[in-house]
């Protein structure tokens, strides 16, 4: 008998503690992106602003149709304002001395709501694509609202943008894959 109470209480104080997964979702204000963290293997570690961003070379797009995984379009950008993930890690300094450490690199955007996308050094530096890694905090010429947290980032020339679209983009890592 006792046990089943212990039991029973134990479960109950989790449930307590612990968001239930069927809750709703944070609000999208809740999410909201205020600055933009470099961190991982660079030299120098940053913290940007809205302002700051807008101090770096512009990189500015036109129209865009984020496409889920699947291919069902999302929503469509008339415009978009930002940086080129690549000025940002220039800015940083990419911590690679060796001769071939800089293709060991994996550059991961994360998002405040925990999610997360991955670039080759390859990819932004080595291919067409990185041309269209911008980190945005303009969207058809308006600041970003709470949907978009105030920085976003968009792989522009993705076959399907969607799955590399972060929203309330937060933290710029950079990690060494392998010795």
């Amino acid at each position: 008998m006792f046990k089943k109470i212990f039991a029973a209480c134990t479960v109950a104080a989790l449930l307590a503690a612990a968001p239930a997964a069927w809750s709703a979702p944070a609000a999208a204000r809740d999410n909201m992106s205020h600055a933009l963290a470099v961190t991982g293997m660079v030299e120098t570690p940053l913290i940007l602003t809205v302002a700051d961003l807008r101090q770096l070379p512009s990189a500015n797009g036109g129209e865009i149709a984020v496409t889920r995984h699947d291919g069902d379009k999302a929503e469509t950008i008339a415009s978009y304002k930002g940086v080129r993930l690549r000025d940002i890690l220039d800015k940083a300094v990419l911590d690679a001395p060796g001769h071939n450490d800089v293709k060991k690199l994996a550059i991961i955007a994360t998002a405040t709501d925990g999610y997360a996308v991955v670039f080759s050094w390859g990819e932004l530096y080595n291919a067409p694509a990185g041309e269209g890694v911008i980190v945005y905090y303009e969207k058809n010429g308006k600041a970003l609202d709470d949907n978009d947290g105030e920085i976003a980032l968009i792989s522009a020339k993705d076959i399907r943008t969607g799955p590399r679209h972060v929203k309330w983009l937060n933290g710029i890592e950079v990690r060494k894959l392998v010795n």
